[in-house]
């Protein structure tokens, strides 16, 4: 199998002063499960790698159980190769070059999402903020900052996503992602 780039995507660690993951410690343990090319991304648990074996599920699963063994808590993860990530990028449905970066969030979601999961949304009852489904991942307008937005509370409810793990990113972060899985 070639060798393909990957970032892996943790969801809800190091927030709020619990469910510490620090990066310094995660990227020997994503090396030590045998990848390369380890590198970390903020804080906010954000890491790329390259990797020889597997798909992106199985390296979710594999990471998952690795972080849980070593921290003594489950976290949730997503993993998508460089491809998927620059054609989030590339199918951004908003002017995302005239935005800010707070203004514009992805959603990842661990599998496809159908249109009808979000039909009890109107996106008219929030204008200014908007947001568009696209087949793993939903792009939310939010020109206040998604921590003051009434459409991103409402489409990070339990019942909109239950069944699969949802993980966001702001937009400055989707495209440093898809960039460092590039290089």
């Amino acid at each position: 199998m070639a060798t393909k780039a990957y970032a892996a995507l943790l969801r809800g660690i190091n927030v709020g002063g619990s469910r510490k993951v620090p990066m310094a410690r995660l990227r020997p343990l994503i090396e030590g499960l045998g990848h390369g090319d380890v590198r970390t991304y903020l804080q906010s648990g954000n890491a790329t790698f390259t990797s020889g074996h597997g798909d992106e599920e199985s390296l979710a699963a594999e990471l998952s159980a690795a972080i849980e063994k070593e921290f003594g808590f489950a976290v949730d993860v997503i993993v998508r190769d460089h491809a998927y990530l620059a054609s989030v990028v590339d199918a951004c449905p908003f002017p995302a070059d005239s935005l800010e970066g707070r203004q514009l969030h992805v959603t990842y979601f661990s599998g496809p999402v159908a249109p009808e999961r979000f039909a009890s949304v109107d996106p008219a009852e929030f204008t200014p903020e908007d947001f568009r489904l696209g087949p793993r991942e939903l792009y939310l307008y939010a020109p206040d900052g998604l921590g003051r937005s009434k459409l991103g509370a409402v489409l990070s409810r339990p019942a909109l996503n239950r069944g699969l793990i949802a993980t966001s990113r702001n937009w400055n972060t989707v495209v440093k992602l898809a960039e460092m899985t590039g290089a």
